[in-house]
C-alpha cells in the first residue's frame, strides 16, 4: 500500500465518522457549541470553497459583528452565509420583537439545520444565492434592510460573482443602513468600496482564525444606532 493510499484509508473514515455523528446530533432540537462545530466541519468538508473556516465564529466575533451592525432600531436585517447559525442567534438576541431577519444560505445542509434548530417567528431561511438578494426580499415582501451581515468568504468567490453580490448589497441596503462583513482576508473591501466608500475595519483576535470586521454605512439619512 502506497503512502497516499494509507493516508486516504485513514482520512475517509474520519470524514464519515464526523458526518455520522453530525447526523445523529442533528436529530436533537437543542443547540450546542459542540454540535455547531461538528456540523460546520461537515459543511466545510463537503464544500470547502463555500465555507470560510473549519470552525464557526466565536462568541467574541459574534458580539463584535452585532455591535458593528447597530441593530437597536432595525426593522429588517439580512444575513448572508449564516452557516450553522451562531451569528444568526446572536442577531436574533439583539433584534426587536417586531424585526425580521432573512438568512440566505447556499448550502442546503446548513439551511435544513437552521430551520430545524432555530424556532423564531422573526427568522426566514432562504436557500439560494446572495446574488439574488433583491428577489429574495421581494418574494417575502420585506423592506430595504437596515443592515446586511455577511460571513461569505469573498476571497474564494469568482470575481464576477463577488462583484454582483456587492452591487446587490448596495442596491438593496436602506439609506443610512450598514453592511458588515467578517472576513479572514481583505478581498471584500475591493468589491464593496467602489459602491459604499472606505470601510471602518477592526480585528477580532479572539477567533480561530482571527477575523477582520468591515463596516460600511450607505450614504443617506442616518438611522439611529
Amino acid at each position: 500500500m502506497s503512502e497516499r493510499t494509507k493516508k486516504s484509508a485513514v482520512a475517509v473514515p474520519r470524514a464519515d465518522a464526523i458526518a455520522d455523528f453530525a447526523e445523529r446530533d442533528d436529530a436533537r432540537p437543542e443547540a450546542s457549541r459542540l454540535a455547531d462545530d461538528l456540523a460546520f466541519l461537515r459543511g466545510f468538508l463537503a464544500r470547502p470553497m463555500q465555507v470560510a473556516s473549519v470552525v464557526p465564529s466565536s462568541v467574541f466575533l459574534e458580539q463584535r459583528v452585532v455591535r458593528a451592525a447597530g441593530l437597536s432600531n432595525a426593522r429588517c436585517v439580512v444575513e448572508l452565509g449564516p452557516g450553522t447559525g451562531g451569528t444568526t442567534r446572536a442577531l436574533l438576541r439583539a433584534l426587536m420583537p417586531h424585526a425580521r431577519l432573512l438568512a440566505i444560505e447556499l448550502n442546503p445542509y446548513f439551511c435544513a439545520r437552521l430551520r430545524r434548530r432555530i424556532r423564531d417567528a422573526r427568522l426566514a431561511v432562504q436557500e439560494g444565492s446572495a446574488e439574488a438578494l433583491a428577489d429574495h426580499l421581494a418574494d417575502r415582501g420585506l423592506p430595504a434592510p437596515d443592515a446586511i451581515i455577511s460571513g461569505i468568504p469573498f476571497s474564494t468567490l469568482p470575481a464576477e460573482a463577488a462583484q454582483r453580490i456587492a452591487a446587490a448589497i448596495h442596491a438593496t441596503l436602506a439609506p443610512g443602513g450598514r453592511f458588515v462583513a467578517y472576513q479572514l482576508r481583505a478581498h471584500v473591501a475591493g468589491y464593496a468600496t467602489p459602491h459604499l466608500g472606505a470601510p471602518a475595519v477592526a480585528w477580532e483576535w479572539r477567533n480561530v482564525p482571527p477575523m477582520r470586521v468591515f463596516r460600511w454605512v450607505k450614504p443617506g439619512i442616518q438611522r439611529a444606532a
